[in-house]
């Protein structure tokens, strides 16, 4: 039984909020960035039909349990699960996504500063650079002492100010300005990509399935990765969104609705950059320098490419910051209701330890780039812990807690799913498909095979 919300407990105001905040949580840099080199790394269609699989199979019934846990609890992740389980490890269950969402918070910070650099690039004119030099001037910029950290306390300044207006005041009333902007300007770039000269190449790319490349493990284990990070599976994101949620709002109906929105936002993203890449000659499988190095070096080929470069990186800098405010709710609303810290002074502590502790991974690639953690710089090494250790960690804990521990009626009822045939298809997801392929996952990730 669902609990009642406490009077003083924050609310979304209406369906379209809560799905707006959502997507904005979903929607980042991993729809934009990390989508489009992971699909050019692992085949483009091909790729697709699988990562379509992941998010039916793992992404949507994970999504909606996650949000049914915290509408049933009306509590933040790590408290949602201590009021389920009552006793045992379940009771630590949330814990994971709390830690998951914190460490990417703090180097996730430091990315965005970096799209929001390249953003104020193109504001003052100052990009497109010549042609041959963005790859050295990236390399440059992230070198540097002082100016990468410099962005990164700025982009997470502006999500701060933000989170500190509250979830309707703030959180909600800020997607619903910037989520339609952000979709207006990926349609726009998508359309304008699709006029360049061989976008059909980018096209065929994307969406005629190379399925040879459906031999290689690596591109399942990526797609369900991908589904994780894009979805924000996990990490506290859907329980912490969802404990704000009405009791009137129909879950099934909006986890389909955001998974969808999540999905074919990535694809619209795809649609601005393969065509792109295609037309310009470069190859798809540029891995994460696509959007620092690739796309400047076309943009400055490009005709329009200085106004084509102010929209991309705009839409890079909305996207990380939707979801820059969804990592900070997660941990703020933990130290509110796990530790009963003021709203303001838990802001100010999350935001403080995020800055201080995403500094080395701003330094890792200039003053610190001497320093290695499993071999990796810094910002590689926390990103593969959270991403290959504690997503899956938590993901794996979350469906166990579903499909095993939480009495069937009781997450059937809290899940709001009324048909048999589908309370069993989710049944069986959680049970035994979602548990399975996270093990695999990790036990990859983590070199076990």
């Amino acid at each position: 039984m669902t609990m009642q919300a406490s009077p003083g407990r924050a609310q979304w105001t209406s369906t379209g909020g809560f799905v707006l905040a959502t997507l904005g949580a979903a929607i980042g840099l991993g729809n934009i960035w990390r989508f489009s080199y992971v699909t050019g790394e692992n085949g483009g269609g091909a790729f697709l039909v699988v990562y379509f699989g992941a998010v039916l199979a793992v992404g949507i019934p994970l999504l909606l349990g996650e949000f049914a846990i915290g509408r049933d609890t009306r509590r933040e992740a790590a408290s949602a699960f201590r009021h389920l389980a009552r006793h045992g490890l379940w009771r630590h269950a949330g814990i994971l996504g709390v830690a998951a969402s914190f460490a990417i918070l703090t180097y996730y910070a430091v990315i965005s500063g970096w799209a929001l650099k390249y953003f104020a690039g193109f504001v003052t004119l100052a990009y497109p650079l010549p042609q041959g030099e963005a790859p050295k001037a990236f390399e440059a910029f992230i070198a540097a002492p002082f100016e990468p950290t410099v962005w990164h306390a700025v982009v997470l300044a502006a999500a701060v100010a933000i989170v500190a207006g509250g979830v309707e005041q703030g959180i909600e009333r800020a997607c619903k300005v910037l989520m339609p902007l952000l979709v207006a300007v990926v349609v726009l770039l998508a359309l304008y990509s699709l006029t360049l000269p061989n976008a059909s190449a980018g096209l065929r790319y994307l969406f005629v399935p190379d399925w040879s490349v459906l031999e290689r493990p690596q591109v399942y284990l990526a797609a369900l990765g991908q589904a994780f990070f894009s979805l924000g599976l996990a990490m506290g994101v859907l329980v912490t969104y969802g404990s704000y949620l009405p009791s009137h709002i129909r879950l099934p109906q909006a986890a389909v609705a955001i998974a969808l929105g999540d999905t074919l936002f990535a694809v619209v993203a795809s649609i601005v950059i393969f065509p792109a890449v295609f037309s310009f000659g470069m190859s798809p499988a540029q891995g994460p320098g696509l959007a620092f190095v690739v796309l400047p070096e076309i943009f400055v080929r490009m005709t329009g490419g200085a106004i084509v470069g102010f929209a991309f990186f705009g839409l890079l800098v909305i996207a990380a910051l939707t979801s820059l405010m969804a990592l900070l709710e997660v941990c703020v609303a933990y130290l509110v209701e796990r530790w009963n810290v003021t709203r303001a002074r838990a802001i100010a502590l999350v935001a403080g330890a995020g800055f201080a502790l995403g500094v080395p991974s701003s330094l890792g690639f200039g003053a610190w780039s001497g320093v290695r953690i499993a071999g990796l710089p810094i910002l590689d090494a926390v990103d593969f812990a959270a991403s290959n250790v504690l997503l899956p960690l938590s993901g794996l804990a979350i469906a166990l807690f579903l499909g095993w521990h939480w009495r069937k009626e009781d997450a059937l009822d809290a899940v709001g799913v009324r048909s048999p045939v589908l309370a069993n298809v989710w049944c069986l997801a959680v049970r035994y498909v979602a548990p399975a392929m996270i093990a695999i996952v990790l036990l990859r990730s983590v070199g076990v095979f």
